[in-house]
């Protein structure tokens, strides 16, 4: 019996993984001025020993008025750096678990409160907020602060800010690279026609929406190292009528393709606060399958996957090539685990865990190292 494609082996632009589960990136909030603290220890920890191919550190902002609050996570100094290399050295100190990173602007969805205070956008005169930035200056609630329209200037210091931090990546020895372009934060807002109402080189039409977000990618990949992957993260569609939609998204994955992207991972939404987005299990794989269709390299699906068989049925239907879980990780941090021995494969797991193999699945575990 073929073994489930779930646990066969995948090449990532140089980064092999030892399975098709992807642990996506997810926001803890939990940052001290943009530094990593032990609540990342434990967090990142605990995914590091789920037998997942692949763990994305969270939404990390390459400038401070690019976290989504104030809480956030950063890479944007030696301070931010040195945090990050602390959480790393512990949990790879008991995991050999490829680790990616998410570098992110949060552009106008920034300077926030903490989501279970309500995640209301904070007043450039709150102490924990700041002044957002935008490609044009269109709050995204008609009540919220107007973000500033970026200028040349500020395009090229957040361009370069990107940049720094996948040199900081490369310092620390993270294995990939994942650029956020979706959920409506800054390089969404650029290739959003609801958003980016400039009448520069950077608005206006497909080709000039999408530049800003090319250059900052090309700006990463030539400051990470060659041989280890940078992707990223859209969002399919905008879910509102004019807005960002698969035939534009699918335009975007070919030209990051072409100029050396590892992977497309397919999410949606998050732009626009009219957006009526159907949702269900499986809600987006119809957009990661449109993309798979027109590229050449990997897509990951995401949104609402939670069962086993539904996660291989994407895969073996060639709906996408891996699978991204978030929430369903933080429910359940050894879903992958359970999939083995659903499938009779295997996972690694730290030494210590090894005795907790139920007897009938003999060779279900097996030493991380």
């Amino acid at each position: 019996m073929p073994a489930a494609k779930l646990f066969q082996p995948l090449t990532v632009g140089g980064l092999t993984l030892d399975n098709r589960i992807v642990i996506a990136p997810m926001c803890q909030y939990s940052a001290e001025d943009g530094a990593m603290t032990d609540w990342h220890i434990q967090h990142l920890g605990q995914l590091a020993a789920s037998g997942a191919g692949l763990l994305t550190i969270e939404a990390t902002a390459v400038e401070p008025e690019g976290r989504i609050s104030f809480a956030d996570v950063g890479l944007w100094d030696d301070r931010t750096e040195a945090a990050m290399a602390r959480v790393l050295e512990a949990v790879r100190r008991h995991s050999t678990m490829p680790i990616a990173i998410q570098l992110a602007h949060a552009g106008r969805k920034a300077s926030t409160d903490l989501p279970w205070r309500g995640g209301a956008q904070l007043a450039p005169d709150h102490q924990n907020g700041w002044q957002t930035v935008a490609p044009s200056a269109l709050p995204f609630e008609a009540s919220e602060n107007a973000p500033t329209a970026l200028d040349k200037a500020g395009l090229d210091r957040i361009r370069d800010a990107f940049a720094d931090a996948a040199r900081r990546s490369a310092r620390l020895g993270l294995d990939a690279i994942q650029i956020h372009g979706a959920h409506g934060y800054l390089l969404h807002e650029f290739l959003s026609p609801l958003s980016n109402r400039r009448e520069d080189e950077f608005g206006g039409s497909l080709e000039n929406r999408m530049r800003f977000p090319l250059e900052v990618f090309d700006a990463v990949r030539a400051a990470f190292p060659a041989d280890r992957p940078v992707s990223v993260r859209v969002s399919g569609t905008d879910w509102v009528d004019g807005g960002w939609d698969i035939g534009q998204t699918i335009a975007f994955a070919k030209a990051l393709e072409a100029r050396g992207a590892a992977a497309i991972h397919v999410s949606s939404g998050g732009l626009d606060p009219r957006q009526a987005i159907p949702v269900g299990p499986n809600y987006q794989v119809p957009l990661a399958r449109a993309v798979r269709e027109a590229v050449s390299i990997p897509v990951v699906a995401v949104g609402l996957i939670t069962e086993y068989e539904q996660a291989e049925a994407i895969l073996a239907t060639g709906d996408a090539d891996l699978i991204g879980l978030a929430r369903t990780m933080l429910y359940d941090p050894r879903w992958p685990w359970h999939a083995a021995a659903h499938f009779g494969a295997q996972v690694k797991v730290p030494p210590q865990y090894l005795r907790s193999q139920p007897r009938r699945f003999r060779d279900l575990l097996v030493e991380d190292r």
